[in-house]
């Protein structure tokens, strides 16, 4: 297909280098934190969305924009321990919502771990010290926001190498 290349996006977001996987709905990062810290997430593309009403339009539906939505899957595991802390997050464009946390085996994830109780539903406090805990990682707001940017490099590379997939094929047949 002639045309643009697929826009190439940057090598790493906020301090973790990247894994693009091209050709998947997911990329990976990783970095370290202090010692012997190894930290990897998980991102989706966009896997979802609320509808947002403008402001001064609350009762109308023409005033409804998208918000668009991408999971993180943060797994933290100390080199010497066989424990990984697993946080499952919304990501939405400035805010990080953290949904459940678990902690497994680095060795095996099971097919249904138990992920205590709903993280609403947990101690104020131990809400906001888990949120800390990932803000000094630097799992926060500012990398969710840098996250939609760079899923909107990774939908526009992935659609033009689905085009040109979908075109060669056509070709070919």
């Amino acid at each position: 297909m002639d045309g643009p290349s697929p826009p190439q996006p940057p090598a790493g977001v906020n301090g973790f280098k990247v894994d693009e996987r091209p050709g998947e709905q997911w990329i990976s990062l990783e970095k370290k934190f202090g010692e012997n810290e190894e930290i990897k997430v998980e991102v989706t593309m966009f896997d979802g969305s609320a509808p947002v009403t403008k402001s001064g339009d609350k009762n109308s539906q023409l005033g409804e924009e998208v918000q668009l939505h991408i999971t993180l899957i943060v797994s933290i595991f100390k080199e010497e321990s066989n424990q990984v802390l697993e946080f499952i997050c919304s990501a939405w464009p400035d805010a990080l919502d953290i949904n459940k946390v678990y902690l497994r085996e680095r060795a095996k994830m099971p097919r249904q771990p138990y992920t205590g109780p709903p993280f609403r539903e947990l101690d104020d406090e131990l809400q906001d010290s888990l949120y800390e805990f990932l803000e000094e990682r630097g799992i926060d707001d500012s990398l969710c926001s840098s996250l939609h940017r760079y899923m909107n490099y990774k939908d526009r590379a992935e659609y033009i190498r689905w085009m040109r997939s979908l075109k060669s094929a056509i070709e070919g047949a």
